[in-house]
């Protein structure tokens, strides 16, 4: 799981942990390494490019070296051969290579030029590669977070699923196309590097190695060190952020408790906390770069001092001096850059657990392609539930329902009523297949849902929530979303039919309205008649109508009750009703209590059973309303 905190601005932040780097994580991350795969022509091509990149740069510190040789004539040459000479058991003796001052700068520019080129191509390659697998995993990822059945959501914080799709994978993809890089050009550069620093001079090579991994190891536990203060500092921001978030969000109770004081003490504590852990920070920090510039300028100092020795012996020429501490320095900022490079592959491994945690999860059998086959199962929208028992996955030991019994002819209307959490709304998510009863089958027009397929079955049946949700886009897309190939004429006609082509029309841009997050541009009876809009041109065998005009004021209730009675035609329809004066015409009320179905019938039949559940709670309304008037 990530980590959250608060930046310096107050924004929230995600911070991927780190995973132990084991066999077992690696093979996690090489597992991804198959979305390489088409385009592993490409990747290998790439990883060539990154050789030549560091071959191509590490040539520039020998032509400098040579360029200061050519400026002093003859001090080359009375330099002795070094023992260990590769370049001499190739066929090629370096070190005889004399160029002049313009040959050289030209030599110089060559290889700039050929290293822009391979630069060029090992950053678009890798990039390009990176880019399109990660393309693939996101959508595999999405398309699995959208197959997960709802007792996954249930579980889950969306939050948490959305930096999935957004921060571990950009994770992924920084190691794909940067860290994986880098890694493999230090490794080349260091391969390189070491080889010329020992063909160079074989003494001054062991001395500058007695000093580069110390530096190194000190730089590591140092940078460990600061990073543990950085996150506890983070931390200690993030509750900060927290107790402003609270304070504010209840600031009505903080002023009438008059606990300004109380909360102005715990925010100070929580601030200086930060500013302590800031100055401890500091003193490591300022610890470590003043040992590093000691240290490194200490180095450099020591290895011209000594090379200095060994021009003056005849050892060693200024150009070759000026190769090894070039080559020095690139070897010693490879070195320092394994320990960050160590860290991102620590979080890598961490975002690559994750991902493929998602991705090896069981999704439900729907489609995630648009597919405009006919049903190959019509439902015609009979309706039976035979000895139905359900609890929730997250809750096993809590029976929501037992043994529910009940059936709808097709075109009826049934009304389910009973008090809060009696289990109304469960029984719609058992009719959309959201969840499997425990025990007991569910039958549409006499065949088991089992027999259906999930898609099928869930675009033959519609939902209108009590919460009506609405996506970012425009009326006309909100309408068309149970049937994205609507014609105009079609959306049109579902929205005069839900009552809502009025107000519609009164907006400037007409059906291309954007309706805002989550339709926040739009009155709750406004929603609600988009929504019946979505469900008419869904055209169902089926409707749930869950609560759908409790919410709403005298005159939007009036239109939208006289949506739903355009939408309810010819439909099986099962409306779940608190308020019971909406579902009297209902052809069957059924009353659930408990988990199970306490009485069913006609409001007349249920209003004569004296000690009724149904006839209880319609008195207690009625009363209600008296003393409300």
């Amino acid at each position: 799981m990530a980590k959250s905190s608060f930046n310096s601005n107050g924004n929230i932040k995600l911070e991927s942990e780190k995973a132990k780097i084991n066999k077992e994580n690696l093979k996690e991350a090489f597992a991804l390494f198959a979305y390489l795969k088409p385009f592993r022509a490409k990747f290998i091509l790439s990883l060539v490019f990154i050789a030549l990149s560091a071959l191509s740069t590490m040539i520039f510190p020998f032509l400098l070296g040579k360029m200061i040789d050519a400026a002093a004539p003859g001090a080359a040459a009375s330099v002795p051969q070094a023992p260990i000479n590769p370049s001499a058991m190739l066929g090629l003796n370096l070190n005889t290579l004399n160029w002049s001052l313009n040959t050289i700068l030209i030599l110089i520019f060559l290889q700039l030029s050929v290293q822009t080129v391979f630069s060029f191509m090992r950053i678009y390659l890798l990039t390009e590669v990176g880019e399109k697998s990660l393309a693939n995993i996101r959508t595999d990822l999405y398309g699995k977070l959208l197959s997960m059945p709802m007792s996954f959501y249930s579980e889950q914080r969306v939050g948490e699923l959305s930096n999935r799709l957004s921060a571990d994978l950009s994770q992924i993809q920084d190691a794909i196309s940067f860290t994986l890089a880098e890694f493999l050009r230090g490794i080349f550069t260091l391969i390189i590097g070491l080889s010329f620093i020992f063909w160079i001079n074989t003494k001054l090579a062991f001395v500058m190695l007695a000093v580069v991994p110390l530096i190194a190891v000190v730089a590591v536990v140092f940078g460990m060190r600061i990073r543990k203060m950085s996150r506890k500092a983070q931390d200690q921001l993030a509750e900060s952020g927290t107790i402003v978030q609270e304070t504010f969000q209840g600031i009505s109770i903080v002023k009438a408790f008059t606990s300004e004081a109380y909360e102005m003490s715990r925010y100070r504590k929580s601030i200086f906390g930060v500013v302590e852990t800031a100055i401890t920070n500091a003193r490591y920090r300022g610890a470590f770069v003043s040992f590093m510039i000691f240290s490194v300028f200490g180095s450099i100092a020591f290895v011209m001092w000594y090379g200095a020795g060994l021009i003056k012996s005849g050892e060693m020429s200024a150009g070759d001096l000026t190769m090894f501490v070039i080559f020095s320095a690139f070897v010693g900022g490879t070195f320092a850059g394994f320990a960050d490079m160590f860290s991102q592959l620590q979080k890598t491994l961490g975002a690559t657990q994750r991902v493929r945690e998602l991705l090896r999860n069981e999704g439900e059998a729907v489609e995630l392609t648009f597919n405009d086959k006919a049903f190959q199962r019509p439902i015609k929208g009979s309706v039976r539930f035979e000895n139905v028992a359900f609890a929730y996955p997250g809750r096993p030991d809590v029976e929501v329902l037992r043994n529910i019994n009940l059936n709808a002819n097709i075109g009826e209307q049934i009304a389910l009523v009973g008090p809060s959490g009696a289990g109304k709304s469960t029984i719609a998510s058992l009719l959309l297949n959201f969840y499997q009863p425990l025990s007991g089958n569910i039958y549409y027009d006499e065949m088991n849902s089992k027999e259906f397929e999930l898609s099928e079955l869930r675009k033959q049946i519609a939902f209108v929530p009590q919460d009506v949700i609405l996506f970012g886009g425009s009326i006309k897309e909100n309408i068309a979303y149970g049937k994205p190939n609507a014609s105009e004429q079609e959306i049109i006609k579902a929205a005069e039919q839900a009552n809502a082509a009025g107000f519609i029309e009164n907006f400037p841009e007409g059906y291309e309205t954007i309706v805002g997050e989550r339709g926040i541009k739009l009155s709750g009876g406004q929603r609600q008649r988009i929504a019946i809009a979505r469900a008419i041109l869904k055209d169902p065998a089926i409707l749930i109508l869950d609560e759908a005009t409790s919410s709403l004021d005298s005159e939007s209730e009036q239109l939208v009750q006289e949506a739903l009675e355009n939408l309810m035609k010819g439909r099986t329809s099962f409306v779940i009703a608190h308020r019971l004066s909406t579902v009297r015409n209902a052809n069957k009320i059924v009353v659930i209590d408990k988990g199970t179905v306490q009485e069913q019938g006609t409001h007349e039949q249920l209003m004569q059973m004296e000690k009724g559940l149904y006839k209880k709670l319609v008195d207690m309304q009625l009363e209600w309303s008296t003393l409300q008037v």
